[in-house]
């Protein structure tokens, strides 16, 4: 991999970007969290700076996937491909029928062969899913990897307790975990020994210190060099050989970790607090992101980063690149981060890409390494091609431009006025300014001005920002100049004004222009994560 590898974030469909831009065994590891068949619509929430959540809520994907002419294509294209994948989509066909599950298996099935190509041999790649599609999505990760690359089938708990009336609570999602090769990045990781187990293995508590600790023994069954001489007065067991050289035991005996039996038998001290603790296994119910945490964003599928942190800690090492193809509230992008691992993320919406940026930016700062975002409009005319083809992707990407929070979504009803919104603080109180954004990517008129200036009122904001794909009209440049300024109470503002309505292009916001507002921090919105890395501790030496 290049010195002056950028971190990338894709805008765009991710089969499309994983064909077109990220090269063979290029990529460590890869997590990734599909929406899931559910028929279910997720939406993310936005909380305001102020700690209550906000009643706009805004669509981020319809999960639901459904049988079509796309679906179709795609299916026809797997199978005429051939192969174990080949075969396996055609049975599901016949078993499953042109339904949504076929559906959604039918679009799964081409992006993990390309997630296959694009790892490394050494690399490995977590399937996040439900219970309800984790049995067909294992078939086809045998038919793309092989029966033998599969670890394990993870169980997390992710709720504490659902209540299902007619059947036994659902509480848990599934990971799916398997490797490219032989032999993969693995690094153990382990979890805290149960209390019977400290009990009744630990059961001598030092006077001095107070640490628990075990007696083990010191000979091995099979010999390992000199380790057959006597030593204090012993020899090991019959049939048995010391399990360390004669200069090892003296220098454990001048350490103190040696306790002599009645018999006269050397043994050997062992620690609780040296012990890594419990390999981890299949299971896992540590890891969840509860109701009232901070890290929380409103995101219905977000995942906990204490989740991504395990996986990235066991399966890369500092350096490596992971890979999200649904990157989403962008959890992946941040743990990689903040583990100094290399990053690449995929999303379809520009939403979510803004989503990424602006918890990116709100957790690491000037920390944050160096990256691109690719698919995003770079001039006027890919800023009108976007707006062609989709209006809601336009408004989405034009509000990152100056880091504003989509206000809420259009599907949904009325958008009062509101197409986003910044928030900051300008003096020493707790109390947070508003600024309201509109976006018009059509015909733009004086009117809409004295609209915003409504609006700007009604929502009790101190600024207005109305942003056009268009030119504005001599008539809309006067209508925002007549408007009020808005004068910080702060004296270290003096006396400044910004005014109270402003007009920008998108082609002034290509070249940098931003809103005016007082040169303070934007509220962050994200739970500031701490930017130093959790290394882990050099491995023991264990006896």
């Amino acid at each position: 991999m290049p010195d002056n590898w950028k971190n990338k974030l894709y805008f765009g469909d991710n089969l499309g970007a994983l064909r077109d831009e990220i090269s063979d065994e290029s990529v460590d590891l890869v997590y990734l969290d599909p929406p899931f068949n559910s028929n279910a619509s997720y939406n993310v929430l936005y909380k305001e700076p102020t700690g209550e959540g906000s009643n706009a809520q805004i669509e981020a994907f319809d999960d639901t996937w459904h049988w079509g002419p796309q679906t179709a294509e795609i299916y026809d294209k797997t199978r005429e491909a051939g192969g174990k994948l080949g075969d396996l989509i055609e049975a599901m066909l016949r078993f499953l029928g042109k339904n949504d599950m076929m559906a959604y298996l039918a679009m799964m099935a081409p992006r993990l062969k390309e997630l296959h190509r694009v790892l490394k041999p050494t690399g490995s790649l977590y399937l996040h899913c439900d219970p309800t599609a984790s049995h067909y999505l294992k078939l086809v990760m045998d038919a793309i990897f092989g029966p033998r690359e599969f670890q394990n089938e993870i169980a997390w708990k992710r709720f504490s307790a659902k209540n299902d009336p007619t059947r036994y609570g659902r509480s848990h999602d599934v990971l799916l975990y398997y490797v490219k090769g032989h032999p993969s990045t693995w690094n153990p990781e382990y979890g805290p020994f149960e209390e019977d187990y400290v009990e009744q293995n630990y059961r001598y508590i030092e006077k001095d210190t107070g640490r628990r600790y075990r007696l083990s023994d010191l000979t091995a069954h099979k010999p390992g060099g000199d380790v057959d001489y006597e030593w204090h007065g012993m020899r090991p067991y019959k049939g048995r050989h010391w399990a360390f050289s004669r200069q090892n035991l003296e220098k454990f005996l001048v350490d103190g970790r040696i306790v002599f039996r009645r018999t006269g038998m050397p043994v050997y001290k062992r620690y609780l607090d040296e012990m890594p603790g419990v390999p981890l296994q299949d299971i896992w119910t540590d890891v969840r992101l509860h109701a009232g945490s901070k890290e929380r964003l409103g995101y219905a599928t977000q995942k906990p980063e204490s989740l991504l942190e395990r996986i990235i800690n066991a399966s890369s090492n500092i350096g490596d690149l992971i890979l999200d193809p649904f990157c989403g509230c962008g959890t992946t992008i941040a743990v990689a981060e903040r583990l100094h691992r290399k990053w690449i993320g995929i999303d379809i919406t520009h939403l979510a890409i803004n989503l990424v940026i602006r918890r990116l930016k709100d957790t690491f700062g000037k920390d944050l390494s160096e990256f691109q975002v690719i698919g995003d409009p770079t001039d006027l005319a890919g800023a009108r091609d976007l707006a062609s083809k989709n209006r809601h992707q336009f408004e989405w990407w034009a509000l990152s431009l100056v880091s504003a929070h989509p206000a809420q979504d259009k599907k949904k009803g009325a958008d009062r006025g509101i197409d986003g919104v910044i928030f900051f603080k300008d003096d020493k109180s707790q109390e947070h300014k508003k600024i309201v954004v509109q976006v018009k990517s059509g015909h733009v008129t004086a009117p809409q001005i004295r609209d915003l200036k409504g609006v700007v009122e009604r929502e009790k904001a101190v600024i207005g920002l109305f942003i056009t794909l268009e030119k504005p009209t001599r008539d809309m440049i006067k209508e925002a100049a007549d408007a009020e300024f808005y004068v910080p109470k702060a004296e270290a503002y003096g006396h400044q004004k910004f005014p109270k309505i402003q007009i920008l292009t998108v082609e002034e916001m290509l070249e940098g222009k931003q809103v005016k507002y007082p040169p303070q921090a934007v509220q962050a919105t994200f739970a500031t994560a701490e930017r130093k890395l959790k290394a882990k501790p050099e491995p023991k030496k264990l006896l």
